[in-house]
C-alpha cells in the first residue's frame, strides 16, 4: 500500500488534477454525438442503435471491479486500466466508422463499446474514492464538484468536437482513442492519497467555493460557444482561440495549490481528541502508529444519541454497546447506519435497497432520453441536435453541482436528509416528460434544460448519502453497485421501450412491415408512450425517496447534530 501524502496543500493538488479525470471519464456522453454515424454509415435500425447505447451506458456503470481495485491498489494503476480500455475500445469504433476495416460484426461492436465507456467507471471511481477520503468532512461539496465536471464533460467535448474536429465522428472517436488516455497518464501522478482533512474551516470552504464558482463561469462558456458556432461560424483561428479558453478555465482548480505555494499560510490544527482514524485500507495503514483515539462520543453522548440511532434496541443492548465503545468488552457487533458496512452487510438493509431504487428511477428514466436526445430532437423538427447535447450537459451539470451545494447546506443547517431532493427532483421529473409527451411547439428546450438538472441532481445526492449511511471503508463498491441503476434503466426503457417504439411507428409512417430498415420517425408519436411509461416511473421514485427520507431522518440528527459532520465509531468485525 503507498504512504499517505500529508501536507495541506497536496489533496487540493490532487482534486485539481481530479478535474481533468473525471472531464475525461464523461467520453460515455459522446455516444449521441457519433450515434447518427453508428446508424447511417453501418446502416444500423433505431432498436440496434439503441441497443448500442445500452451497451454504452452497461460499460460506463458496471464499476465493481474498479470498487474493489480502488481497495487493493494506488489509484495511478486504476487510472491506468481505465485509459487502457480507452484506447482500446474507442480504436475499434474508429475503425469501423472510419470504414478502415469492413464488415466488422455487431457483437464486436458491442462488446467494443462496453470495454471504451467502462474506462469511465476505472477513471471515475479512481478520483471519487480518493478525494472523499481525502476530504471525509465535505462529502456533499466534493461530489458536486466531481460529478458536475463530469457532468460537464459532454459539453466540453461537444465545444471540441463542433469547433477543433469539425463535426467529424470519425475524427472524435481517434481523439477519445488518444487524448483521454495521455491526458490521464499526465494527471494520474498527482491523484493519490492524502492526509485527510477533518476540518472544514473559512479558507477551505472559500476554495470549494473557488472551484464551484470557476466551473459555472466554464460551463457558460462552452454553452455559449457552442451556441454560437452555427450562427456565427468560426474560423478556424477563433476555435482555436475559444479552446485555449476553455483550457485555462479548466486549469482554474489548479491555482489553489499554486496560491498555497506562493503565499503560505500557517495553519493551527485544533486538537480534536474525538477524530477516529480514516476508514480507507490506506489511511488505517498510514496512520496505523499515530497513537490511540478516544471515542466519538463520551459516554454520556453517546446514551443521549443511541436512544433515536438504535431504533428500539433494549437498554441493555446500549449498555452492552457502550461498553464495548470504553473498551470493557471486546464483542464483534453488526455495524449500525453512518458506520463502515461491508458489502454483504449493507445488502440486507432495506435503506440499502431503497435508495437504489430512487436512484434507478431517475437515473434509469434520464439516460433514456439522454440515449435518444438526437432522434428526440430531429422527431420534432429540429436539425442542431449538437446544442440539445450541450443544453442537457450544461444543466446536467448546474444540477449535480448545485445538488451537491444544497443538500450540503440544509443538511448542516437543518439537518435535512439528502434524499429529500431527489424527491423534489423526481416530481419536477413527472412534470417535465409530460411535456415531452405533450411535444407542445417551444418546449423541448425548456424541458430538456429541466431534465438535465433534475438527472444531474440524482449522481451528487446519491454518492454522499451512501457514503454517510454505509461509510467510506468499501464507498467504491457501494457507489458502484448503485450505479448498475444506470445501465438497468437504460436496456429496459431505452433497449426494450423506446427503441421498439421508435422503429414501430416508424414502419407505421413508410408503410413497412419491418422495423429493422434503417428509417427516421417524425412527429411526436415516436416517442410519446415512452415518456408516459418514464413519468410514471418517476413517480414510484418519488414515493419511495419520501418513504426513504422519513427513514434515516434520525440518523442525520446523529451525523450532524453538531452543525458539522461526526464520524461515527468504526465497528469491530
Amino acid at each position: 500500500m503507498a504512504n499517505l501524502k500529508a501536507g495541506t496543500r497536496p489533496p487540493w493538488l490532487g482534486l485539481g488534477a481530479a478535474v481533468w479525470v473525471q472531464i475525461a471519464s464523461g467520453n460515455a456522453y459522446n455516444f449521441p454525438l457519433y450515434s447518427h454515424s453508428l446508424k447511417s454509415v453501418l446502416g444500423f435500425s433505431q432498436l440496434q442503435l439503441t441497443m448500442l447505447g445500452v451497451a454504452n451506458d452497461i460499460g460506463e456503470n458496471v464499476g465493481l471491479l474498479p470498487g474493489i481495485a480502488c481497495n487493493k491498489f494506488p489509484p495511478w494503476i486504476v487510472l491506468s486500466i481505465g485509459s487502457f480500455a480507452c484506447f482500446l475500445g474507442y480504436g475499434v469504433l474508429w475503425l469501423a466508422v472510419s470504414r478502415t476495416v469492413l464488415n466488422l460484426p455487431y457483437w464486436l461492436l458491442w462488446l467494443a463499446l462496453c470495454v471504451a465507456t467502462n474506462s469511465s467507471a476505472w477513471l471515475n471511481t479512481a478520483v471519487l474514492v480518493t478525494n472523499m477520503r481525502n476530504f471525509p468532512v465535505s462529502r456533499g461539496t466534493v461530489a458536486g464538484i466531481l460529478k458536475g465536471y463530469a457532468g460537464l464533460s459532454a459539453a466540453v467535448f461537444t465545444e471540441i468536437y463542433s469547433t477543433i474536429l469539425r463535426k467529424s465522428s470519425p475524427n472524435l472517436l481517434m481523439f477519445l482513442s488518444f487524448g483521454v488516455p495521455i491526458l490521464c497518464v499526465l494527471m494520474m501522478y498527482f491523484v493519490r492519497a492524502c492526509t485527510p482533512t477533518f476540518s472544514a474551516d473559512s479558507t477551505e470552504r472559500g476554495h470549494f467555493l473557488f472551484i464551484q464558482v470557476s466551473s459555472v463561469v466554464l460551463g457558460l462558456y462552452v454553452l455559449t460557444t457552442t451556441i454560437l458556432d452555427p450562427i456565427l461560424h468560426f474560423s478556424a483561428e477563433v476555435s482555436y482561440a475559444i479552446l485555449f479558453g476553455m483550457v485555462v478555465l479548466l486549469m482554474a482548480p489548479l491555482a489553489i495549490p499554486v496560491k498555497m505555494t506562493i503565499c503560505p499560510s500557517r495553519i493551527n490544527t485544533p486538537e480534536m481528541p474525538n477524530q477516529p482514524v480514516a476508514p480507507s485500507d490506506e489511511t488505517l495503514q498510514g496512520e496505523g502508529n499515530a497513537g490511540k483515539t478516544e471515542p466519538l462520543l463520551t459516554s454520556s453522548e453517546s446514551a443521549t444519541c443511541l436512544g433515536s440511532f438504535r431504533e428500539g434496541d433494549e437498554a441493555s443492548e446500549v449498555a452492552m454497546l457502550l461498553a464495548e465503545g470504553e473498551g470493557a468488552v471486546k464483542k464483534k457487533r453488526r455495524p449500525k447506519r453512518g458506520e463502515d458496512f461491508k458489502f454483504t452487510e449493507a445488502v440486507i438493509k432495506a435503506d440499502f435497497w431503497l435508495l437504489f431504487l430512487v436512484y434507478f428511477t431517475g437515473v434509469g428514466s434520464g439516460v433514456t432520453v439522454l440515449n435518444n436526445l438526437a432522434q428526440i430532437g430531429i422527431a420534432q423538427g429540429v436539425q442542431n441536435t449538437a446544442i440539445l447535447l450541450s443544453l442537457f450537459s450544461f444543466c446536467n451539470f448546474i444540477g449535480r453541482l448545485g445538488g451537491g451545494v444544497v443538500s450540503e447546506h440544509f443538511v448542516r443547517s437543518k439537518l435535512i436528509p439528502r434524499t429529500l431532493w431527489m424527491a423534489c427532483s423526481q416530481t419536477i421529473m413527472v412534470i417535465t416528460y409530460l411535456l415531452f409527451a405533450s411535444a407542445i411547439n417551444g418546449t423541448l428546450y425548456a424541458a430538456t434544460a429541466l431534465l438535465g438538472i433534475c438527472y444531474g441532481v440524482q449522481f451528487s445526492i446519491m454518492i454522499p448519502t451512501v457514503s454517510e449511511l454505509f461509510g467510506l471503508k468499501h464507498f467504491g463498491i457501494f457507489y458502484n453497485f448503485m450505479s448498475l441503476g444506470n445501465p438497468l434503466g437504460a436496456f429496459l426503457f431505452s433497449g426494450l421501450l423506446a427503441g421498439y417504439i421508435y422503429d414501430t411507428e416508424a414502419a407505421k409512417q413508410h408503410g413497412l412491415g419491418l422495423i429493422s430498415s434503417s428509417i427516421s420517425c417524425i412527429g411526436p408519436n415516436c416517442f410519446r408512450l415512452t415518456f408516459l411509461v418514464l413519468a410514471g416511473l418517476c413517480g414510484v421514485g418519488s414515493v419511495a425517496s419520501i418513504v426513504l427520507t422519513k427513514r434515516i431522518w434520525p440518523v442525520y440528527q446523529v451525523l450532524y447534530g453538531r452543525g458539522s459532520f461526526r464520524l461515527p465509531q468504526t465497528s469491530n468485525h
